[in-house]
């Protein structure tokens, strides 16, 4: 999603990428009637979709405009059950006692650090355990002895809701991520 959170924003891409305007996904939409969100989103997968892109048009084609859910991190840390939110608060304040140029802002509905333009680390809660999301040139698999007591994937590794905050783990994430854009 862009940064002013509004999903027409991304029309231009899709537009280009599937060759036909919007109206006329639309259309196609509107012809399902009341159709239920997954048969919607069916439909523009079967027509080479990613899944965020149909996401965005089934989300407006319904009439929700923006995606934006929370207006500053401190909302939405406080929607987020206190030992989630106090966990987010702690990882976010290491790296950025280390990396104080860094910005805390929110993206996707998730805490997500930046250096200008640029991600660095972002972090999503769940039932049981948080995930953070280093950004870059596959982090996780440079990291992976690192990351060999953590459940991980391509892209993110889970830390628990009791978690002694690993700052060398997170501060070499982030040195790695901020190598890679300065």
């Amino acid at each position: 999603m862009t940064s002013t959170g509004e999903r027409a924003d991304q029309f231009p891409a899709i537009e280009k990428k599937h060759g036909k305007p919007m109206s006329h996904w639309f259309s196609m939409l509107k012809k399902l009637g009341d159709a239920k969100y997954a048969d919607q989103m069916a439909l523009l997968q079967e027509q080479g979709f990613s899944r965020a892109h149909a996401n965005t048009v089934v989300m407006h084609h319904r009439g929700s405009a923006s995606s934006r859910r929370h207006d500053s991190v401190d909302d939405l840390l406080d929607s987020l059950p206190a030992e989630h939110a106090d966990l987010m608060r702690r990882i976010f304040a290491t790296i950025m006692k280390k990396n104080p140029r860094l910005e805390l802002v929110v993206a996707w509905n998730q805490p997500m650090l930046k250096l200008g333009k640029e991600y660095v680390i972002g972090v999503s809660a769940s039932k049981k355990h948080l995930t953070i999301g280093p950004w870059g040139d596959e982090p996780i698999e440079v990291f992976a002895s690192e990351l060999a007591g953590y459940e991980s994937n391509k892209k993110t590794f889970k830390v628990p809701l009791d978690w002694k905050i690993d700052a060398a783990l997170l501060n070499g994430l982030v040195r790695y991520r901020l190598d890679e854009i300065t």
